[in-house]
Formats: structure tokens, sequence, C-alpha cells
């Protein structure tokens, strides 16, 4: 173990972190890993993936006779909305997650404040470095979780932002010919 640290010095830190804060704390970094791996898959998609969409959509509504009649304007209505689903896949679960965060954080708090309360009862008194664990404990994981959610809830607000936005164009671009 002691030559993963040696290569991999940033490791021994994040134990320690995760240590000092407690068990909760690993729980929002896993969460918050989980929110960043389903962002980045949002911007790669938006890059790569959602022109291709656009594109085959436009694709096949071009290669349509008929762009006026009512069964036209329904499945220029689907495509529209078969695009857009696409565009929001995730955001919905993103933003579950930038919830999550505080509220883990909280959990953090509580569970700390509970070590706190369980030193003083045993040791009889309120031994500041008796306690010092738990304080730690009780704010480490809140403070974790509140930059876990703020960075979350950025990203998330540009990729709804985004997802109207590409929704209204794809709209745009599928012309009704009369």
């Amino acid at each position: 173990m002691d030559l993963i640290y040696y290569y991999f010095p940033f490791l021994e830190t994040i134990r320690d972190f995760i240590e000092l804060g407690g068990d909760v704390l690993l729980v929002i970094g896993v969460l918050t890993l989980f929110m960043w791996a389903l962002i980045v898959e949002r911007l790669v998609y938006l890059r790569i993936g959602h022109k291709k969409a656009v594109k085959m959509a436009v694709q096949i509504w071009e290669n349509r006779d008929d762009h006026s009649s009512w069964n036209a304007h329904q499945i220029r209505t689907r495509l529209v909305s078969v695009v857009g689903s696409h565009i929001e896949k995730n955001i919905g679960l993103i933003q579950t997650c930038v919830a999550l965060c505080p509220l883990l954080g909280l959990l953090g708090t509580v569970t700390g404040m509970v070590e706190v309360f369980e030193v003083m009862a045993i040791s009889g008194s309120g031994n500041p470095r008796s306690m010092a664990s738990g304080v730690s404990k009780a704010t480490i994981p809140t403070m974790a979780g509140m930059v876990a959610a703020l960075s979350g809830v950025a990203m998330s607000t540009y990729l709804q932002r985004k997802a109207e936005r590409e929704r209204e164009l794809v709209s745009d671009n599928l012309v009704i010919h009369h």
C-alpha cells in the first residue's frame, strides 16, 4: 500500500481527507463522481451525437413530399420531440445528484455531532481536544456537499438552457413548406 502512495501521493491526501470527514464524505465523493460522469457524457453528446441526430431529423423531414397536412405536422412534432428527449436525457438525474449533495452534507453534520455528544457522554466533560474529531466530521462533509452541489448547479443550469435552445433550433430547422 505504501508503494501506491509513493507513486500516487494525492491518494494519501484523499484518504486523510476522507478519514477526517467520515464515511459520509466517501458517499458524497462517489455521488459527485457519478454526477460529473453524467455531466461529461451530456457535454460529449452535445458536441458529437446531437449534431448527428439533428442532421438525421432534418433529412427525414426534407425527404417528405408533404409538409403541410395534419399528418406532416404530427411527424414534425415527433421528430422535434425525439431529438429533444435525447438532448434532455440524464439532466433530471444530474439535478437529483445536485439536490442530494447538500443533504448528504447535512447527514455528515448530524453524524459528526452525534460523535461529539458521545465523546462528551463518555468523558463526562466538554474537553475540546476530545471533541475535535467529531467537530471536523461535522463540518467537512457539509462543506464538501455544498461545493459539489455548487459545481453541479452551474453545469446543470447550463445543460438545461442548452437543451431548451437546441430544441427550439431543431424546431426552426424543420421548415414547413406550403
